[in-house]
């Protein structure tokens, strides 16, 4: 919205700063971290009148957890709705790339409302059908999917690009659709997975943003990617306004996350996130690299996956209790010791993609 002061620019004025997208996204982290900070607490306070016991606690979690019985969840409206006022305000809106992000994380933060809301009047921790679920984001991510196709250039439409190997591209076909749908539905429900501490799944998905929005604003500068060799793709620079926007709102959320968690994110907030990183990865052609900066919710993802698919054969668990993080906490690893390892780890993976960009 701001964007459109430019119009008011002589090209030497400080209405001229408007066309910047590091000056707006800076503008839109600011605006972001205040939105928390203003309204962190006001919607804690409705969501405990309106919740009344908070969150069901799993019968079978740790028992560690039960100490947080009562504590409100759906956090997540807080984040969302920070990381869209900021991004409506800064960002060119004009940009397809940019209500891509927006709607994908628009819809999959109303699938996760709605299953927070059902968790929370019935007290109980089951919510809507995980085949509902599934559903509704394969939808939403088969729109997104083709929207990012049908913006990307054409030597790039339906290609599928490797890091490392710049110059390597392997046409999918039709086939690069439901790909790129399985990146998107795959990011959502592994961060989902992954929330499941104070402050553990909040962090590295800033760090991951943070490092999908440098790459964001690379591969939309013509310059840029001629000196790293990486494709271009016109218009994703302005993602890096939204990723600020993320950023900021992350923050204004983890300060009342923090352990003890005032609020906990809930679907809201993990469903809305990880659709966010998948359809950033899907718009800058970087669905493999995804994979590293988001490295940790891979993991975490996969730790449900090898314990059902091993319990299912073999009637034995691979993890004392899956998601991995509960099996350190079945180890004796204190909650803020297993969030700040994993928070380092997530830095590591993060930097270890952005290196991508310059490794052929």
């Amino acid at each position: 919205m701001l964007y459109w002061l430019t119009a008011w620019s002589d090209g030497g004025d400080f209405f001229n700063l408007f066309r910047y997208i590091t000056f707006r996204s800076g503008g839109a982290f600011m605006t972001a971290l205040l939105f928390g900070f203003i309204f962190g607490q006001p919607l804690i306070n409705v969501l405990r009148r309106r919740q009344g016991k908070g969150q069901p606690i799993r019968d079978d979690g740790p028992e560690t957890h039960f100490a947080k019985s009562g504590t409100p969840t759906m956090g997540g409206l807080l984040i969302v709705g920070a990381l869209v006022t900021s991004t409506l305000m800064w960002a060119r809106l004009d940009n397809p790339f940019v209500w891509l992000v927006l709607f994908v994380t628009l819809a999959f933060g109303a699938i996760g409302f709605a299953d927070d809301y059902a968790k929370v009047s019935k007290q109980n921790v089951t919510g809507v059908s995980g085949k509902i679920r599934l559903g509704l984001g394969f939808v939403i991510a088969g729109i997104a999917s083709w929207w990012a196709t049908m913006y990307h250039p054409d030597a790039l439409q339906y290609q599928l690009a490797l890091p490392v190997f710049k110059d390597t591209l392997i046409n999918m076909g039709v086939f690069f659709i439901p790909f790129a749908m399985f990146v998107i539905v795959g990011a959502a429900n592994a961060v989902n997975l992954t929330d499941g501490l104070d402050g553990l799944a909040i962090m590295p998905v800033m760090i991951a943003a943070g490092a999908l929005g440098v790459i964001a604003y690379a591969v939309g500068r013509v310059d840029f990617t001629e000196y790293l060799d990486v494709h271009y793709v016109p218009g994703t620079g302005e993602i890096l306004v939204f990723v600020a926007g993320l950023a900021g709102g992350g923050l204004g959320f983890l300060w009342y996350n923090a352990p003890p968690a005032a609020v906990f994110m809930g679907d809201t907030g993990s469903l809305a996130l990880g659709g966010a990183l998948g359809a950033i990865a899907v718009a800058t052609k970087h669905e493999i690299v995804l994979g590293i900066v988001g490295g940790l919710f891979v993991v975490e993802a996969l730790s449900v996956i090898i314990q059902v698919l091993y319990f299912k054969r073999t009637g034995k668990r691979v993890f004392l209790m899956a998601p991995i993080h509960h099996h350190y906490e079945k180890k004796g690893w204190a909650e803020p010791q297993i969030v700040i390892r994993f928070w380092i780890i997530a830095l590591i993976l993060a930097m270890i993609g952005l290196a991508t960009l310059k490794v052929r």
